[in-house]
């Protein structure tokens, strides 16, 4: 009956189970246990969706983000803490080690409160770079909260990205009419030599960031403007660990959650926050709710005229043989896996590669399950021997890493396997030169032996002649 026992208690740790794909335990780093009555409904929507908060402040001193080289904590949420340094065991080498170790790190920022040191480090590490005055802060004299922020204009209002970028409007919902606040934000530079960084929320082309301290010298050589300031960035990580850079934590309140706010300008109007449902999907994003792909199954086979064999995943094909390859994909979907489609325009790619790729074909969807679905293709082995392998290297921003890689053996042909030299069109010259020798040797035989010699004659002296 043991057996029984552990069977029902692993279903009762699933039926548990937080919507993340990796896992439910989450660490928020917070500078007092009072201030998380001001994120009160963002930390319960976290709990009914299934995860475990764990508050924590930097002055405990048995934190740790391992526990016997493995990850104490699946996420980390990092609220802002007013301390230069954060401890011996949240340095930005600890992080790093927790992004290598496939966990996903939250990190919000604070124009009042001083980024500590070893974040400010880690950001330096991903090319993420921060203003070098410390109250800096983002302003737009256009796009601004006339209630909140009538005289300063620090509380930005900006549309729901996904109503103004197509990339986006797979993973993140909501209407053209929605309007995010974004209350005192500090603004990003993302560098040029990461691929992995991509923006969520930019700046307006009217906003700019400067330091309220000393605005003389701030208004004439600003940290960056417009579009170049980054107010959200991702970046994924080449093993699909997620980290996300929101630049205030002020939009998770629960003022910002339920607030109304008034936009500037003639058609100014007053409208509802869309705060709780974008916080809702960066969240998941960030800790793997959404944009998280599965391989199920993936199978090739050898086609002999035109009919598949019944044998999956052989280890050894021959040069020129026909050949179908077929991979399952799941996309995991808030608390379900559900069939991949890829974006418009966008395709899954099979490399059959040795060195470099002899063949980079488009997969095709070929059905559907319950939970994936099922891409195909069909080709042409080419005319070189070695080893091969079937390739798949999907990589696409706010989508998680899909790299499968199978070899095979591609051998020449066998000696009883090569055509016939008749079956060969080019070859008829040389048979029927051959053909001809042959022939004409044959004749020539013949006509020795069947020619009768010349008979001998005797002269009256008795002596042959001829």
């Amino acid at each position: 009956m043991r057996w029984v026992f552990s069977f029902l208690l692993l279903g009762l740790f699933a039926a548990v189970e937080a919507v993340s794909s990796s896992g439910n335990r989450l660490l928020v780093l917070l500078e007092s246990a009072s201030l998380k009555s001001k994120y009160s409904n963002y930390f319960g929507e976290l709990e009914a969706r299934g995860y475990t908060l764990s508050y924590e402040t930097p002055k405990k001193s048995d934190l740790s983000l391992f526990t016997l080289g493995e990850r104490t904590y699946d996420h980390i949420l990092i609220l802002p803490i007013n301390v230069r340094g954060l401890g011996p065991n949240l340095t930005s080498k600890f992080f790093l080690e927790f992004i290598n170790a496939g966990g996903n790190i939250l990190l919000t920022l604070s124009s009042s409160t001083p980024t500590p040191t070893a974040l400010v480090s880690l950001l330096l590490e991903l090319d993420i770079h921060l203003p070098t005055e410390r109250s800096s802060l983002v302003v737009d004299h256009f796009n601004y909260d006339t209630i909140s922020a009538a005289d300063r204009h620090d509380v930005l209002l900006l549309p729901r990205p996904n109503s103004v970028r197509p990339d986006i409007k797979n993973f993140f919902s909501g209407s053209a009419e929605d309007v995010i606040a974004f209350p005192r934000a500090v603004g990003q530079t993302l560098g040029n030599a990461s691929p992995l960084l991509t923006p969520i929320l930019r700046g307006s082309k009217t906003a700019y960031s400067y330091d309220p301290k000393s605005e003389a010298n701030g208004m004439e050589d600003p940290f960056a403007v417009g579009p170049q300031l980054s107010l959200i960035t991702t970046m994924q990580a080449r093993n699909s660990a997620r980290l996300t850079v929101v630049g205030t934590s002020e939009m998770l309140e629960n003022k910002w959650f339920e607030d109304s706010v008034q936009t500037a300008g003639k058609g100014a109007k007053e409208v509802k926050t869309a705060n709780k449902a974008f916080a809702k999907e960066v969240t998941g994003w960030t800790f793997n709710e959404i944009g998280v792909l599965r391989v199920e199954n993936i199978e090739h086979r050898l086609i002999e005229d035109g009919v598949a064999s019944n044998i999956t995943n052989p280890k050894i094909y021959r040069v020129k043989n026909d050949v179908s390859y077929e991979i399952a994909v799941s996309e995991y979907s808030w608390d379900k896996w559900i069939p991949f489609i890829p974006a418009k325009g966008d395709a899954l790619q099979l490399e059959f590669s040795m060195l470099s790729p002899f063949h980079r074909l488009t997969l095709k969807p070929k059905t559907t399950t319950a939970t994936a679905t099922i891409f195909t293709t069909s080709f042409t082995l080419p005319d070189q021997h070695g080893i091969f392998n079937f390739k798949i290297n999907h990589k696409r921003p706010f989508l998680s890493n899909v790299e499968e890689k199978n070899t095979v053996t591609v051998r020449h042909f066998a000696h009883d396997e090569w055509a016939r030299s008749w079956a060969i069109s080019n070859a008829w010259p040389w048979v029927a030169g051959i053909s001809v020798t042959v022939g004409g040797w044959l004749a020539f035989c013949a006509l020795w032996l069947w020619s009768a010699p010349v008979p001998l004659k005797l002269a009256a002296s008795g002596k042959k002649i001829q």
